[in-house]
């Protein structure tokens, strides 16, 4: 019986880190290491010359937070409400709503994070959550450029100045992925924890299912439905109730009206949507997209295709298969690039693969001078290249159980 089995065994002979790949990341990593100190002094960031609140998306968790704080938590779904609490807390008014969405476990969150002064809270959420996504992709990469890689993603810089849970969500992702060989228990639940942002869940289930991965897929279960509880026995009933009450108004102003501005989506929903599509048009693009996934997916990992690669291929997935889909929760596709930079490394790269990801790089750049969904086209770039280091999986052979998939 096999006891204990490493993962993702370190290669004899690693080769070494291409020096294009180390210097885009090294500059990278400088400008996020060295931006956010610079922006705060210089009130760029959280608070403006003024001495007021820049209005940002973390100001409806602490808003959230404190409304739970005070017995009111149901309160915290109506935008109403929530804003008169985040303008009072920023000194000044904003446009629109930063409405909270999230379902009630999260508000356990908020409520710790509303008990500090919002700049502390604010920081400290950010730094928090890093720490995870960095010991993920640390254990991904197998090596400590794991490290340089993580602060160079660009979407750092995007969670962060926001106070955005990408780096949360990536870590859980990413968590999963990578303890699910040896350690499914923990697996699942970092898979039950993802639950705070269900719609990054959805293909777990289907390929849990496929590579018949119990021990996770019931311990994330258990795991949900006692957060679940809890939150009820924390929150209440209503809480819940005003979640679902929500809801459809959360959907409405996002994929039909387009409050949020289709740009900022980085979905094919979404970009459907930002060229003129109809919203019946953009879901049959996102229905197809969905299912094409899911379907690839399930037989991926029912294939001999090596372990790195489904893994990388799921995180990837999940970009691809929700129509909401932000640019800071595109963190996940850190995750996907990661594996596919450490089978480079003990492999070898191939010679398209970083121009490949130099493109995506660029995309994801791109998105914030150019106002359209392009991080859509650096997800099927990723996926494009995982695809082709799986070759025609669908004609392989069933796969070997997972612990011995995942040294391959």
């Amino acid at each position: 019986m096999v006891t204990s089995v490493t993962a993702y065994p370190i290669a004899p002979e690693p080769s070494a880190i291409p020096a294009s790949l180390f210097n885009v990341c090294f500059v990278l990593f400088v400008i996020n290491a060295s931006y956010f100190p610079t922006a705060y002094f210089s009130h760029w960031w959280i608070y403006d010359p003024n001495g007021l609140g820049i209005p940002t998306d973390f100001v409806n968790v602490w808003a959230a937070g404190r409304l739970a704080l005070d017995g009111h938590p149901a309160q915290a779904w109506d935008w109403d409400i929530q804003k008169q609490l985040e303008v009072a807390l920023l000194g000044q008014d904003f446009i629109g709503h930063f409405a909270w969405h999230y379902p009630p476990p999260f508000l356990f969150v908020a409520t710790l994070l509303a008990q500090f002064p919002y700049a502390v809270a604010f920081i400290g959420w950010v730094s928090v959550s890093f720490a995870p996504y960095l010991a993920v992709m640390r254990a991904i990469v197998g090596r400590p450029f794991g490290l340089v890689l993580a602060v160079a993603f660009p979407i750092v810089l995007n969670n962060t100045l926001v106070g955005q849970n990408g780096f949360l969500t990536a870590a859980l992702i990413g968590g999963t992925l990578v303890l699910m060989p040896a350690r499914p228990v923990l697996a699942g639940i970092c898979l039950g924890l993802l639950t705070y942002k269900p719609q990054y869940g959805l293909l777990f289930p289907i390929v849990l299912i496929a590579a018949s991965q119990w021990t996770v897929f019931f311990t994330a279960a258990i795991v949900a439905g006692l957060m679940a509880l809890a939150s009820w026995l924390a929150f209440g009933t209503e809480s819940w109730q005003a979640f679902f009450h929500w809801m459809p108004m959360f959907s409405q102003a996002f994929l039909t009206e387009g409050k949020a501005t289709f740009w900022k989506l980085q979905s094919i929903f979404a970009l459907v949507r930002f060229l003129g599509g109809t919203e019946q048009l953009a879901w049959i693009f996102q229905w197809i997209m969905t299912g094409s996934v899911a379907v690839a997916l399930a037989l991926m990992w029912r294939s001999r295709v090596r372990y790195q690669l489904k893994a990388a291929g799921l995180a990837a997935g999940t970009l691809l298969i929700t129509p909401y889909l932000f640019m800071y929760d595109m963190m996940v596709l850190a995750i996907a690039v990661a594996f596919l930079v450490r089978i480079g490394l003990t492999s070898g790269f191939r010679r398209y693969e970083l121009a490949a990801l130099g493109c995506a790089l660029g995309l994801i750049l791109g998105f914030i001078f150019f106002g359209a969904p392009l991080g859509l086209f650096a997800t099927l770039i990723v996926t494009a290249l995982i695809a082709r280091r799986a070759g025609p999986w669908w004609r392989r052979e069933p796969a070997p159980p997972l612990l011995s998939a995942a040294s391959a």
